[in-house]
């Protein structure tokens, strides 16, 4: 099997599992095994195209409600952000951001992990989670990001599992499809990638159901605990996968 749709399908079948456990993370797992064989453009659009079906995939199979009045800060945000982001991808050095986002996971999340009685964050209001999903649209546009900081920022929140799953769940419906929409209008989307798109989506369908599955019997404190070991993880992923290439054109 060449060795390009092996990397996508592998990748998509755990991004999917991963997703399907957490609410969030598809753009980051899978990057972690795009990275190497995927050219950037693709893998953006193919993080978002599966990011956006294993959200789809959730809200048939694990249904969390819908809380207007604490999603719109994110969503209006997170809809300013989309096209900042779609604007920055032809001009952003993928490297860098990665290894800038690569740093902040691998060293917040480990503390909130180990430090678990830290205060939560009350301050901000809906002004803040506005910003926070401003900033969750302009890494949506980098590439399929768009719950890694909100999932941050509830987790600071302290909400409690189902609610945090409701907020991200929600705001990555609507971000990743708008995100893809800006896709296809702004031409990033190419026919040539029609085939990576049927390898992506069947990949990672039963891997999301299993992890769904999985999301329904955990205790609110596991439930933390893999959201941060996640960040981490995907922190640790995005350093290893960047580093390398700083150091080498330094």
């Amino acid at each position: 099997m060449d060795t390009t749709i092996l990397s996508l399908a592998l990748g998509a079948a755990v991004a999917g599992f991963v997703q399907g456990l957490s609410g969030f993370a598809f753009g980051l797992v899978a990057m972690s095994f795009w990275a190497w064989t995927l050219e950037p453009r693709l893998a953006a659009v193919m993080a978002v195209f599966g990011a956006l079906t294993g959200q789809i995939i959730s809200a048939f199979s694990l249904r969390r409600g819908f809380d207007l009045a604490r999603l719109w800060p994110f969503l209006l945000g997170g809809f300013a952000g989309i096209p900042l982001g779609v604007a920055l991808l032809p001009l952003l050095d993928a490297t860098l951001f990665k290894a800038a986002l690569g740093c902040l996971l691998a060293i917040w999340c480990p503390i909130m992990l180990f430090a678990p009685r830290l205060p939560a964050i009350r301050a901000g209001g809906r002004l803040a989670d506005g910003v926070v999903g401003l900033t969750g649209g302009i890494m949506g546009g980098f590439g399929g990001f768009t719950g890694v900081i909100p999932t941050l920022w509830c987790t600071l929140r302290r909400m409690d599992k189902d609610a945090q799953r409701s907020i991200i769940q929600n705001f990555n419906l609507a971000t990743l499809a708008v995100t893809m929409l800006s896709y296809v209008v702004a031409g990033n989307v190419t026919r040539a990638m029609l085939p990576f798109f049927a390898v992506v989506a069947p990949a990672m369908l039963i891997p999301s159901l299993i992890g769904g599955r999985l999301y329904i019997g955990i205790s609110e404190a596991a439930f933390r605990r893999i959201v941060l070991a996640l960040l981490t993880l995907s922190g640790v992923a995005l350093l290893a996968s960047s580093l390398p290439r700083l150091l080498g054109s330094g």
